[in-house]
């Protein structure tokens, strides 16, 4: 895929939000504590890629009602969905200035279009090594999901079947998508809006 950038400007994405906080002392401790063991760039986006999707808890997959949304707090109770997981890595590599952006897919909630649709996120990010923008998923893994740090070829945790009128975008935000933010802020129980509260489009 041609990936699109909303802005033509790298510190675009190196800019620090409300939910993307990483002037928390936690995560400044764990972009540092991950940045320690890594021996160049690559390898601290690997790394930190590679916590955020496996020590980082899917709420759905553990059936969670918690809603978490800023990185520190997806941080603190180690658990989000793909909204708060794409902001905390969005977060750690943005306080050791890599650029990251937000991506989306739009995708069906269960297994066929008929369960109704929401919308995915994802991060995107430049690596100066390449010259180029890499997307990755941090979802979490498990049994037909399977995303991986990767270069050359995208790993992502899911296929869009256009089919079944998914969609993939193209573009690079700057931001999390605000409907995705209301999401998490509005909703108290993350089962109950996992079925029935998240956005269908951008």
């Amino acid at each position: 895929m041609i990936l699109s950038c909303e802005s033509n400007f790298l510190e675009d994405y190196l800019v620090e939000t409300e939910e993307v906080d990483y002037s928390h002392l936690s995560i400044k401790e764990k972009a540092k504590e991950l940045y320690a063991e890594s021996y160049n760039e690559d390898d601290f986006v690997k790394r930190a890629f590679e916590f955020v999707r496996d020590e980082i808890s899917h709420s759905w997959d553990i059936q969670s009602s918690r809603v978490t949304c800023k990185a520190s707090e997806a941080l603190f109770f180690k658990e989000g969905i793909c909204y708060a997981k794409s902001n905390l890595l969005c977060a750690i590599l943005r306080s050791k200035g890599i650029p990251t952006g937000f991506c989306y897919q739009r995708l069906t909630i269960g297994d066929t279009p008929d369960t109704g649709y929401c919308i995915h996120a994802l991060s995107a990010v430049y690596l100066k090594s390449i010259g180029r923008w890499v997307r990755l998923d941090a979802r979490g893994n498990k049994v037909n999901v399977h995303a991986e740090f990767s270069i050359e070829e995208e790993k992502l945790a899911f296929l869009v079947r256009e089919e079944y009128n998914e969609v993939d975008h193209q573009e690079i935000y700057k931001r999390p998508n605000s409907k995705t933010i209301n999401a998490l802020k509005q909703n108290t129980d993350c089962i109950k809006m996992y079925l029935h509260g998240l956005p269908s489009n951008l």
